[in-house]
Protein backbone atom coordinates (compact mmCIF):
# COMPACT_ATOMS: atom_id res chain seq x y z
CA UNK A 1 0.00 0.00 0.00
CA UNK A 2 2.67 2.45 0.67
CA UNK A 3 5.54 1.09 -1.16
CA UNK A 4 5.93 4.06 -2.92
CA UNK A 5 7.12 5.96 0.18
CA UNK A 6 11.01 6.14 1.25
CA UNK A 7 11.58 3.07 3.13
CA UNK A 8 13.15 3.79 6.82
CA UNK A 9 17.04 3.51 7.11
CA UNK A 10 18.84 1.41 9.10
CA UNK A 11 20.36 2.39 12.56
CA UNK A 12 23.66 3.15 13.08
CA UNK A 13 26.21 4.76 15.39
CA UNK A 14 26.66 8.67 14.76
CA UNK A 15 22.92 8.73 13.45
CA UNK A 16 20.83 11.87 14.84
CA UNK A 17 17.62 10.62 17.24
CA UNK A 18 15.37 12.62 18.79
CA UNK A 19 13.77 11.47 22.57
CA UNK A 20 10.35 12.34 22.84
CA UNK A 21 7.22 13.02 24.66
CA UNK A 22 3.82 12.67 23.14
CA UNK A 23 1.94 11.38 26.25
CA UNK A 24 3.23 11.73 30.13
CA UNK A 25 6.44 13.33 30.98
CA UNK A 26 9.21 10.90 32.84
CA UNK A 27 8.65 10.26 36.16
CA UNK A 28 12.41 9.95 37.21
CA UNK A 29 15.02 12.64 36.19
CA UNK A 30 17.70 9.93 37.26
CA UNK A 31 16.18 7.43 35.23
CA UNK A 32 15.64 10.17 32.34
CA UNK A 33 19.49 10.75 32.55
CA UNK A 34 20.64 7.28 32.48
CA UNK A 35 18.50 6.07 29.48
CA UNK A 36 20.01 8.95 27.63
CA UNK A 37 23.56 7.66 28.65
CA UNK A 38 22.44 4.55 27.18
CA UNK A 39 21.73 6.04 24.01
CA UNK A 40 24.70 7.89 23.83
CA UNK A 41 26.71 5.16 24.86
CA UNK A 42 25.51 3.11 21.90
CA UNK A 43 26.88 5.77 19.38
CA UNK A 44 23.83 7.98 18.97
CA UNK A 45 23.42 11.36 18.65
CA UNK A 46 20.93 12.36 20.85
CA UNK A 47 18.60 14.93 20.69
CA UNK A 48 16.10 16.37 23.51
CA UNK A 49 12.50 17.48 22.56
CA UNK A 50 11.79 20.96 24.56
CA UNK A 51 8.63 19.68 25.83
CA UNK A 52 10.42 16.23 27.60
CA UNK A 53 10.21 18.23 31.15
CA UNK A 54 7.47 20.27 31.14
CA UNK A 55 4.41 19.55 33.22
CA UNK A 56 0.40 20.06 32.24
CA UNK A 57 -0.93 17.93 34.42
CA UNK A 58 -0.31 14.10 34.09
CA UNK A 59 1.19 15.51 30.19
CA UNK A 60 4.41 16.51 28.69
CA UNK A 61 2.78 19.95 28.59
CA UNK A 62 -0.67 21.19 26.68
CA UNK A 63 -1.50 19.37 23.24
CA UNK A 64 -0.38 22.53 20.80
CA UNK A 65 3.12 22.38 23.16
CA UNK A 66 3.13 18.49 22.55
CA UNK A 67 2.08 18.49 19.00
CA UNK A 68 4.40 21.36 17.78
CA UNK A 69 7.45 19.16 19.01
CA UNK A 70 6.41 15.97 17.47
CA UNK A 71 5.93 17.74 13.86
CA UNK A 72 9.21 19.62 14.29
CA UNK A 73 10.92 16.01 14.07
CA UNK A 74 8.35 14.70 11.53
CA UNK A 75 9.39 17.55 9.28
CA UNK A 76 12.99 16.71 10.08
CA UNK A 77 14.92 14.87 7.20
CA UNK A 78 18.49 14.43 9.25
CA UNK A 79 16.69 12.68 12.51
CA UNK A 80 16.49 8.70 12.12
CA UNK A 81 14.92 7.79 14.53
CA UNK A 82 12.00 8.89 17.61
CA UNK A 83 12.60 7.15 20.86
CA UNK A 84 9.91 7.79 23.42
CA UNK A 85 10.64 8.52 26.55
CA UNK A 86 7.94 7.03 28.14
CA UNK A 87 3.91 6.47 27.58
CA UNK A 88 2.03 6.80 30.32
CA UNK A 89 -0.66 8.85 28.49
CA UNK A 90 -1.52 11.78 25.59
CA UNK A 91 -0.75 10.37 22.46
CA UNK A 92 -4.50 9.39 21.12
CA UNK A 93 -4.73 13.58 21.91
CA UNK A 94 -2.37 14.01 19.16
CA UNK A 95 -3.51 12.16 16.52
CA UNK A 96 -5.54 14.50 14.35
CA UNK A 97 -3.25 17.44 14.79
CA UNK A 98 -0.01 14.71 12.95
CA UNK A 99 1.71 16.08 9.84
CA UNK A 100 0.82 12.65 8.09
CA UNK A 101 2.50 14.33 4.90
CA UNK A 102 5.61 15.00 6.52
CA UNK A 103 5.91 11.79 8.00
CA UNK A 104 5.39 9.94 4.55
CA UNK A 105 8.76 12.36 2.96
CA UNK A 106 10.51 11.07 6.17
CA UNK A 107 10.09 7.99 7.65
CA UNK A 108 11.86 7.43 11.38
CA UNK A 109 11.96 4.66 13.02
CA UNK A 110 9.60 4.85 16.39
CA UNK A 111 10.30 3.41 19.55
CA UNK A 112 8.29 2.84 22.38
CA UNK A 113 5.28 0.77 23.71
CA UNK A 114 2.29 1.33 26.30
CA UNK A 115 0.39 4.58 24.62
CA UNK A 116 3.12 4.88 21.97
CA UNK A 117 0.42 2.12 20.65
CA UNK A 118 -1.60 4.56 19.29
CA UNK A 119 1.05 6.31 17.27
CA UNK A 120 2.38 3.30 15.51
CA UNK A 121 -0.90 2.15 14.10
CA UNK A 122 -2.09 5.31 13.39
CA UNK A 123 1.08 6.53 11.44
CA UNK A 124 1.29 2.82 10.09
CA UNK A 125 -2.20 3.54 8.67
CA UNK A 126 -1.66 7.17 7.56
CA UNK A 127 2.01 7.29 6.49
CA UNK A 128 2.88 3.57 5.87
CA UNK A 129 5.39 3.73 8.73
CA UNK A 130 6.85 0.47 10.23
CA UNK A 131 8.67 0.93 13.93
CA UNK A 132 9.57 -0.98 16.98
CA UNK A 133 7.18 -1.74 19.90
CA UNK A 134 10.49 -1.31 22.98
CA UNK A 135 11.87 0.40 25.33
CA UNK A 136 11.54 3.55 26.65
CA UNK A 137 14.10 5.96 27.55
CA UNK A 138 13.29 7.14 31.26
CA UNK A 139 11.86 3.70 31.92
CA UNK A 140 13.81 0.67 30.36
CA UNK A 141 17.18 1.86 28.47
CA UNK A 142 18.81 2.97 31.86
CA UNK A 143 18.57 -0.19 33.30
CA UNK A 144 18.28 -2.59 29.96
CA UNK A 145 19.98 -6.16 30.09
CA UNK A 146 22.47 -6.93 27.68
CA UNK A 147 20.17 -9.38 25.98
CA UNK A 148 16.80 -7.20 25.20
CA UNK A 149 19.88 -4.23 24.38
CA UNK A 150 21.03 -6.98 21.72
CA UNK A 151 17.32 -8.09 20.07
CA UNK A 152 16.60 -4.41 20.04
CA UNK A 153 19.47 -3.41 17.35
CA UNK A 154 19.33 -5.94 15.59
CA UNK A 155 15.82 -5.17 14.76
CA UNK A 156 16.91 -1.67 14.56
CA UNK A 157 20.02 -2.79 11.87
CA UNK A 158 17.65 -5.32 9.71
CA UNK A 159 17.27 -8.52 11.18
CA UNK A 160 14.62 -10.87 10.47
CA UNK A 161 14.39 -13.25 13.54
CA UNK A 162 13.14 -16.50 12.62
CA UNK A 163 11.64 -17.35 14.92
CA UNK A 164 11.47 -13.89 17.21
CA UNK A 165 12.48 -15.29 20.67
CA UNK A 166 12.60 -13.61 23.72
CA UNK A 167 15.41 -12.49 25.58
CA UNK A 168 16.71 -15.67 27.61
CA UNK A 169 15.33 -17.60 24.12
CA UNK A 170 11.98 -17.93 25.51
CA UNK A 171 9.66 -19.91 22.72
CA UNK A 172 6.60 -18.92 22.36
CA UNK A 173 3.73 -21.59 23.92
CA UNK A 174 0.85 -23.00 21.79
CA UNK A 175 -3.27 -22.21 22.02
CA UNK A 176 -4.93 -22.92 19.06
CA UNK A 177 -3.13 -24.67 15.86
CA UNK A 178 -2.73 -23.48 12.52
CA UNK A 179 -0.43 -21.36 10.24
CA UNK A 180 -1.11 -17.82 9.22
CA UNK A 181 0.59 -14.91 7.57
CA UNK A 182 0.01 -11.22 7.56
CA UNK A 183 1.20 -7.97 8.86
CA UNK A 184 2.16 -7.53 12.61
CA UNK A 185 -0.08 -4.79 14.05
CA UNK A 186 -0.63 -4.73 17.96
CA UNK A 187 0.80 -3.21 21.31
CA UNK A 188 -1.38 -2.13 24.34
CA UNK A 189 -4.99 -3.59 24.24
CA UNK A 190 -6.30 -0.81 25.74
CA UNK A 191 -5.22 1.74 23.95
CA UNK A 192 -5.90 -0.11 20.49
CA UNK A 193 -9.24 -0.59 21.25
CA UNK A 194 -9.93 2.72 21.98
CA UNK A 195 -9.14 3.33 18.28
CA UNK A 196 -11.58 1.27 16.86
CA UNK A 197 -14.20 3.54 14.90
CA UNK A 198 -11.57 6.12 14.24
CA UNK A 199 -9.53 6.85 11.33
CA UNK A 200 -6.02 5.55 12.95
CA UNK A 201 -6.70 2.15 13.14
CA UNK A 202 -5.34 0.20 10.35
CA UNK A 203 -7.52 -2.94 8.83
CA UNK A 204 -6.89 -5.58 11.07
CA UNK A 205 -8.03 -8.42 8.36
CA UNK A 206 -5.68 -10.85 8.65
CA UNK A 207 -3.39 -9.57 10.59
CA UNK A 208 -1.28 -11.23 13.04
CA UNK A 209 -2.45 -9.61 16.85
CA UNK A 210 0.24 -9.31 19.32
CA UNK A 211 -0.95 -8.18 22.74
CA UNK A 212 0.32 -6.52 26.48
CA UNK A 213 -1.72 -4.73 28.95
CA UNK A 214 -1.05 -3.77 32.54
CA UNK A 215 -2.97 -3.12 35.35
CA UNK A 216 -6.29 -4.36 33.83
CA UNK A 217 -8.39 -6.53 36.34
CA UNK A 218 -9.53 -9.60 34.68
CA UNK A 219 -13.40 -7.93 34.22
CA UNK A 220 -11.53 -5.17 32.09
CA UNK A 221 -9.44 -7.17 29.84
CA UNK A 222 -12.88 -8.97 29.06
CA UNK A 223 -14.68 -6.28 28.46
CA UNK A 224 -12.04 -4.70 26.11
CA UNK A 225 -11.83 -7.68 23.85
CA UNK A 226 -15.59 -8.19 24.00
CA UNK A 227 -15.60 -4.35 22.23
CA UNK A 228 -12.98 -6.09 19.18
CA UNK A 229 -15.38 -8.63 18.85
CA UNK A 230 -18.69 -6.85 18.61
CA UNK A 231 -16.78 -4.55 16.13
CA UNK A 232 -16.46 -7.62 14.55
CA UNK A 233 -12.38 -7.28 14.27
CA UNK A 234 -11.04 -10.65 16.54
CA UNK A 235 -13.52 -12.72 13.76
CA UNK A 236 -11.14 -11.22 11.22
CA UNK A 237 -7.81 -11.71 12.32
CA UNK A 238 -5.10 -13.95 10.96
CA UNK A 239 -3.70 -14.91 14.26
CA UNK A 240 -2.82 -13.66 17.84
CA UNK A 241 -0.05 -13.51 20.03
CA UNK A 242 -0.39 -12.76 23.65
CA UNK A 243 2.25 -10.89 25.56
CA UNK A 244 2.72 -10.09 29.23
CA UNK A 245 -0.40 -8.86 31.31
CA UNK A 246 1.43 -7.60 34.46
CA UNK A 247 -0.63 -6.62 37.53
CA UNK A 248 -3.70 -7.88 36.16
CA UNK A 249 -4.51 -10.41 39.14
CA UNK A 250 -8.01 -10.25 40.54
CA UNK A 251 -8.53 -8.88 44.37
CA UNK A 252 -8.25 -11.87 46.10
CA UNK A 253 -11.98 -10.74 48.02
CA UNK A 254 -14.19 -10.39 45.07
CA UNK A 255 -14.95 -13.57 42.74
CA UNK A 256 -13.64 -13.12 39.12
CA UNK A 257 -12.61 -15.42 36.19
CA UNK A 258 -8.90 -15.39 35.73
CA UNK A 259 -6.74 -14.32 32.85
CA UNK A 260 -6.60 -17.80 31.33
CA UNK A 261 -10.44 -18.29 31.76
CA UNK A 262 -11.02 -14.68 30.13
CA UNK A 263 -8.69 -15.42 27.45
CA UNK A 264 -9.90 -18.92 26.45
CA UNK A 265 -13.23 -17.28 26.11
CA UNK A 266 -12.45 -15.08 23.33
CA UNK A 267 -9.26 -17.03 22.19
CA UNK A 268 -10.13 -21.18 23.00
CA UNK A 269 -11.67 -21.91 20.20
CA UNK A 270 -10.48 -19.29 17.15
CA UNK A 271 -10.55 -20.37 13.85
CA UNK A 272 -7.03 -19.13 13.67
CA UNK A 273 -3.31 -19.34 15.34
CA UNK A 274 -3.33 -17.97 18.82
CA UNK A 275 -0.13 -18.20 20.33
CA UNK A 276 0.48 -17.24 24.23
CA UNK A 277 4.08 -16.08 26.13
CA UNK A 278 5.63 -13.61 24.43
CA UNK A 279 8.03 -11.80 26.29
CA UNK A 280 6.55 -8.50 25.92
CA UNK A 281 4.95 -6.16 28.10
CA UNK A 282 5.31 -3.72 31.24
CA UNK A 283 8.46 -5.68 33.06
CA UNK A 284 11.74 -4.70 32.15
CA UNK A 285 13.66 -7.78 30.21
CA UNK A 286 11.71 -7.91 26.98
CA UNK A 287 11.60 -8.63 23.39
CA UNK A 288 10.61 -5.60 20.94
CA UNK A 289 8.26 -6.81 18.56
CA UNK A 290 8.20 -4.99 14.71
CA UNK A 291 5.22 -2.94 14.39
CA UNK A 292 4.10 -3.06 10.53
CA UNK A 293 5.57 -5.79 9.09
CA UNK A 294 4.56 -9.26 7.37
CA UNK A 295 5.18 -12.31 10.09
CA UNK A 296 4.43 -15.64 10.38
CA UNK A 297 2.37 -17.92 13.09
CA UNK A 298 3.04 -21.06 13.18
CA UNK A 299 1.06 -22.76 16.07
CA UNK A 300 1.29 -27.09 16.54
CA UNK A 301 0.12 -28.81 19.63
CA UNK A 302 3.72 -28.95 21.01
CA UNK A 303 5.31 -25.72 19.88
CA UNK A 304 4.66 -22.28 18.46
CA UNK A 305 6.75 -19.90 16.59
CA UNK A 306 6.49 -15.92 14.94
CA UNK A 307 8.98 -15.57 12.24
CA UNK A 308 9.41 -11.80 10.92
CA UNK A 309 9.48 -11.86 7.44
CA UNK A 310 10.60 -8.02 6.34
CA UNK A 311 12.68 -6.02 7.98
CA UNK A 312 11.21 -3.42 9.59
CA UNK A 313 14.44 -0.59 8.70
CA UNK A 314 15.97 -0.86 4.99
CA UNK A 315 19.62 -1.79 5.03
CA UNK A 316 22.54 0.77 4.36
CA UNK A 317 24.10 0.51 0.56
Amino acid sequence: MYSSFPGIGALHPGDRVAVIAPGSPPQDATALSAGLQRLESAGLFVEVAPNVQARYGYLAGTDATRLDALNAYLRRSDVKALFCVRGGYGALRLLPGLDYEAARRHPKLLVGYSDVTALHLALHHRAGWRGLSGPMVAVDWGILDPDSERLFFELATGARPDPLLGPGGEALEPVRPGTAEGILLGGNLSVLTRLVGTPYLPPLDGAILFLEDVGEAPYRLDGLLAHLRLAGLLDRLGGVVLGGFTECTPPPDRPSLSLEQVFDDYFGKAPYPVARGLVYGHFPVKSTVPVGVRARLTVTATSATLSVLEPVVEASP
